[in-house]
Formats: structure tokens, sequence, C-alpha cells
């Protein structure tokens, strides 16, 4: 409701303003006899934003906006003058927080095609530049049959000591628990209302409350190169560069995918290569802060079972205390977390299906595993 009474005011705004715009240029035919004046160049509208007034005559001015969730940089206005040039300079529409749009110590937070700010306790409004203490509004007031008076206040507002409409900060009264909590992530309190705001790397949810994460690498904002992969995080994303086994003792690898590398053929004298894994894959796992547990990450399996048994079991990695390995049917075994993570954190697991016949290993299948927790549960 907030948003769309904004709005509205602003599109007011712009009609009295091409009114005074035709208006004066009305004055400026009248003042010169309706003869042709001399005009400079005309001027582009930024992108991402308008350019309000078409005249380009000595005199005449033209106003630039820019579109939502941008902030203008340069002159708002500029006028044609006599030498035929244009005063001011050239604005342009920034989307992110390289204006610094944030006032009075606010932390202006990127995100696409918007910014936000998170502002200091005693400070509210887009920018921080509204005082709380100064939200406040006359009370609507009646006279009762009895010679009493009733005063009322808009939503969001609640009437004070002082008889004045004082605004209700929702944020510091619901979000400090998280049984009440109004937002998931960031709270900014407004005159009469509130909003949440997501960290980087999100966007609000239609609800207004919750956050998305954004993919980055479907929707191409990343800088990996083509060598690498993009995996999309939650909150970001990581290019990452998986490389098969190097040569070694009569053993090479060869990439089949972008995620996996097979054995070649091995010598038949050489039985260091037969013991070697038949392939490598890599997998790439991204997880909420702080999940609850136990939580099946990875499952492994084959479609037939050539030997009589399989064994799967954790041989390497960098934290193998969070994570646990456990058969769920005849050809398929689980990898597990087994304790909550507070984020950020990179963990990795290296896991191994072992195919075997009477104990005697037909076959075996490397599954390197690498998990990216975020900072935020959600």
């Amino acid at each position: 409701k907030l948003l769309a009474v904004q709005e509205a005011a602003q599109l007011q705004g712009l009609r009295r303003l091409r009114k005074q715009l035709t208006v004066l240029q009305s004055d400026i035919h009248k003042q010169n006899g309706n003869t042709d004046l001399a005009s400079s160049v005309a001027l582009p509208a930024p992108p991402e934003g308008r350019k309000l007034g078409k005249q380009v005559a000595v005199g005449h001015e033209v106003h630039f906006l820019c579109d939502a969730g941008f902030q203008l940089l340069g002159s708002k206005s500029r006028t044609c003058l006599q030498n035929r040039t244009w005063s001011g300079q050239q604005p342009v529409c920034m989307n992110d927080c390289a204006s610094k749009p944030c006032a009075n110590g606010g932390t202006c937070v990127d995100g696409v095609q918007c910014y936000a700010c998170l502002c200091p306790s005693g400070w509210s409004g887009r920018d921080c530049q509204t005082p709380i203490s100064s939200c406040s509004r006359q009370p609507r007031c009646t006279d009762t049959r009895l010679g009493s008076r009733h005063c009322t206040c808009d939503t969001g507002f609640q009437l004070s000591a002082s008889g004045m409409c004082q605004d209700v900060d929702e944020c510091q009264l619901f979000q400090s628990s998280w049984q009440t909590r109004i937002c998931v992530h960031n709270c900014v309190n407004l005159p009469g209302s509130y909003r949440c705001v997501c960290p980087e790397g999100y966007l609000m949810h239609t609800d207004q409350n919750s956050c998305n994460d954004v993919d980055e690498c479907t929707n191409r904002q990343h800088n990996c190169s083509r060598a690498e992969l993009c995996i999309n995080v939650f909150g970001g994303y990581r290019c990452m560069h998986p490389e098969c086994p190097k040569p070694r003792l009569n053993t090479s690898y060869v990439r089949t995918s972008k995620y996996q590398c097979e054995r070649n053929p091995c010598p038949m004298d050489s039985t260091v290569c037969r013991l070697a894994a038949n392939s490598v894959s890599f997998h790439y796992l991204p997880l909420q802060s702080n999940l609850t547990m136990p939580r099946v990450l990875f499952k492994m399996s084959t479609r037939r079972l050539v030997g009589d048994s399989l064994r799967f079991a954790i041989t390497g990695g960098s934290n193998q205390g969070v994570f646990a390995v456990a058969r769920s049917a005849r050809h398929t075994g689980e990898l597990i977390l087994t304790s909550p993570v507070v984020g950020p954190a990179t963990l990795q697991v290296e896991l191994e299906m072992s195919q075997l016949a009477q104990k005697v290993l037909l076959g075996k299948h490397v599954f390197k595993v690498m998990t990216f927790i975020s900072q935020y549960e959600f």
C-alpha cells in the first residue's frame, strides 16, 4: 500500500511538472513573438531512466528521472544556454552502491537492479534520511455525545502522551525475537510501516518477507571463464575447475564430461592401474547454514552389480568428522551430514564405492563431494 501511494504521488507530481513546462514554453514563445529560437543538440535519456521535455530552444529545460531501483547521478535538470550548449552534466542511473546513497551512517546493500539501506537506530526511509523521532502526525479527533474527545491514528501509528500520532517501530518490536520476527533477514522501519530487505545474492519473495536465492549461473551474472564451471550457491556462486588425476605408474584418466573422468585401459601387467579407480566424479552441493540433522546429502549406486557385494567408505577429505556413509539398499549407499554446520563454510569429502567378488576387488568409483554452506539459514 505504501509503494502504491508513493507511486501515485510521483505520477501526480510528474503531471504538474509537465503542465508547468507547457506553460513556460508557451510564455517564452509569446515573449519572442513566436519566432524560431536558437537551439541546442537534443539530449538523450540516460539508460534505465527517462527525460522530461522535448524543447531544445535557448532557455528551455529538460529534466531527468531514473527508473525504480536506480539512483540518479549528475544534473537532474539541464538548460539550453545562449551558446547552444547545455548546462550541468549528463546524468546516469546507477543501480548499486557506487553512489553511496545511504545517509546518517546507513549501510548500503547491493541487489539485482536495486539497492537497500540498512539504517542505524533512530533513522529510517529508503536512504536513512528520515529520523524516527520525527515520524509523527496529527490524530483524527471527534467529539462524542458525552462531551469527551475521541482521537485515533492511522495504521502504523499510536497515540502518544503528547497527543500526537507517533510512528510504531515494528522492527524494534518484533524483529529481535525469532518467534515474532517479521522479516527473515533485516527489517527497515518506515513511517507507519516497515520493509524487509535481503542480503546480496537474494531477491525479495512475493510475500515481501522471505528471500529467494538468485541463480547467477542461469542468469549469466557471473564472471567464470569458459573453462570453469559456474556452481550456484545460496547467496552467490563459485567458479570451479575440476581436474582429472594426473598420470602415475601407467595409470591415466580422460575427461568424459564436465563432472567425470574415466580411467584409460590398463596395460596387462600393471597391477597398480587395475587397483586404481575406474572413474572419478565431482559433485557440488549448496546448503543453508545450521540445517537440522541428520540429513542425506548424496547417494551412490550402480546399475548392475558385477560381483557379489558392494562396499561404501569415506576415504578422504578435510571435514570427515561431520559426515557418515551408510547403505540404504543392496545397490545404494548414502552420504549423511551428521552435525549442524554454521556457515559460511566449505566442506570436502571423498567417497569410494567398491565392487567385490569373494573379497577380490573388481572395480571402484571415487566421488569427490564439495559442500558450500551459506552464512544464512535461508
